[in-house]
């Protein structure tokens, strides 16, 4: 574990609420993105990765440092958003079957109305964020979680093991096969890899069916984090597969949680022992 990480949280499980702040804001982002790609909406990533933050902060005693502190936290964050069963994808499951099917029906003529008075290129790269993220829905929460350690947070076999519960050869396998049926699906439908569908030309289609509204575009407003930021969490990345980089390069995203507000809330609601209990 770094050495002024684990000052930090020695600090924090003897009360110090500055040490709790401080851990909090250096992991919330990347607990953010973890839950907006395991739950594919920005509304149940930002509910998930509050009740994680929640978890890891009421959990902190129970850190040994057997392992280090960012394999801690990615435990229990996996273990939480795997089993996560409020998501609207939880609720409404899809599979890559169903989802090719709602591809090859998703053209229509796009009218000026349905724009809003956005540009297309605007409204093409939003589809593209929310497509990509509801495509990994197509993929059962396990695998999912698999799928992206690997190809989008650059986890190593080792690492992942450790997180997964499952020996590295294990995890190789199961990222193998993820990756296979996620490149068939890619390559087959998503213009980005060869496929036939386009995002430009499935606008009218997403507008129509209320998936995309010009006038409140979710991934847009996201503030994406600064490039060294980006070069940090990749630092440990894995080669991967030419197909799967439709989603190692999609943006990684700051959290909107305020971390000081975070804590004043917290201490006064009903939350933290119902999330302690999940």
């Amino acid at each position: 574990m770094d050495k002024n990480m684990e000052k930090w949280v020695a600090k924090a499980i003897e009360g110090d609420r500055e040490a709790l702040e401080y851990i909090l804001i250096d992991i919330r982002d990347f607990v953010f993105n973890l839950s907006l790609r395991m739950l594919g909406s920005v509304a149940d990533a930002e509910d998930a990765s509050q009740d994680i933050l929640v978890k890891i902060m009421t959990s902190l005693s129970t850190f040994r440092q057997e392992s280090q502190f960012k394999t801690w936290v990615y435990r229990i964050a996996t273990n939480y958003l795997i089993d996560y069963k409020k998501s609207m994808f939880a609720q409404h499951p899809l599979d890559f079957d169903f989802y090719a099917n709602d591809v090859r029906a998703g053209f229509i003529d796009t009218k000026e109305e349905l724009l809003m008075g956005v540009d297309k290129k605007v409204l093409a790269e939003e589809l593209k964020m929310s497509c990509t993220n509801v495509m990994l829905q197509c993929l059962d929460a396990p695998t999912r979680c698999i799928f992206i350690l690997g190809t989008m947070f650059g986890v190593d076999s080792k690492m992942a093991g450790e997180i997964l519960g499952m020996t590295p050869a294990n995890y190789r396998q199961k990222l193998s096969r993820a990756r296979r049926k996620m490149a068939a699906f890619l390559s087959e439908h998503c213009g980005l890899s060869g496929g036939y569908c386009d995002c430009e030309k499935r606008i009218g289609y997403a507008a129509k069916q209320h998936r995309l509204n010009p006038q409140k575009l979710e991934f847009k407003a996201l503030k994406q984090l600064d490039s060294d930021v980006l070069m940090r969490c990749k630092a440990s990345m894995e080669e991967i597969d030419e197909l799967s980089t439709v989603f190692d390069e999609l943006p990684k995203y700051r959290s909107s949680l305020e971390v000081k507000q975070f804590l004043e809330q917290l201490l006064q609601s009903k939350q933290l022992k119902e999330v302690q209990h999940y």
